[in-house]
């Protein structure tokens, strides 16, 4: 059986809007952040995040259930969907430090925010994208929601 290894190949950086609670249940939180813009830079890809798209999240027992949709348009000017589904939770503590401001960073032991992005594009230059399994480790940085993209091989 084959170990799986990780690639580093780019890193997100999302900006984003307030959130905007939506709404759902006693044992649920629905809630919508818009995606204003950003960047993405690394040794596999660089360009910009478009604005317009946004991530919904269910929050449950204290998990966030995450969905996300955005476009990145590539330095060669070819454009990528982004579906990003993953899941952040984080200690009371960490909470409070992220509260007052302060970025956390990923491998912090109170904070789990990992993500599954997929692709799509019809960009010949770029289907090493549409054709393979990423993960992503994300924190939240000044404003922006940052997303270390690894290749799994």
């Amino acid at each position: 059986m084959i170990e799986p290894s990780l690639e580093y190949v780019f890193e997100i950086r999302a900006e984003i809007a307030p959130d905007l609670h939506i709404g759902r249940g006693p044992e649920e939180k629905l809630s919508f952040t818009p995606v204003t813009g950003g960047t993405v830079h690394g040794p596999r890809l660089s360009g910009t995040v478009l604005s317009g798209g946004g991530d919904w999240a269910v929050e449950r027992f204290g998990t966030a259930q995450l969905e996300a949709r955005y476009l990145i348009k590539a330095a060669d000017g070819a454009v990528i969907d982004i579906l990003n589904r993953g899941y952040f939770r984080a200690t009371p503590e960490v909470w409070s430090r992220m509260e007052a401001g302060e970025d956390v960073p990923e491998d912090d032991p109170g904070l789990y925010f990992r993500t599954a992005p997929v692709f799509q594009t019809d960009a010949p230059q770029h289907r090493w994208l549409a054709e393979s399994q990423f993960v992503g480790l994300a924190r939240d940085e000044d404003g922006a929601v940052c997303i270390r993209v690894f290749l799994l091989t």
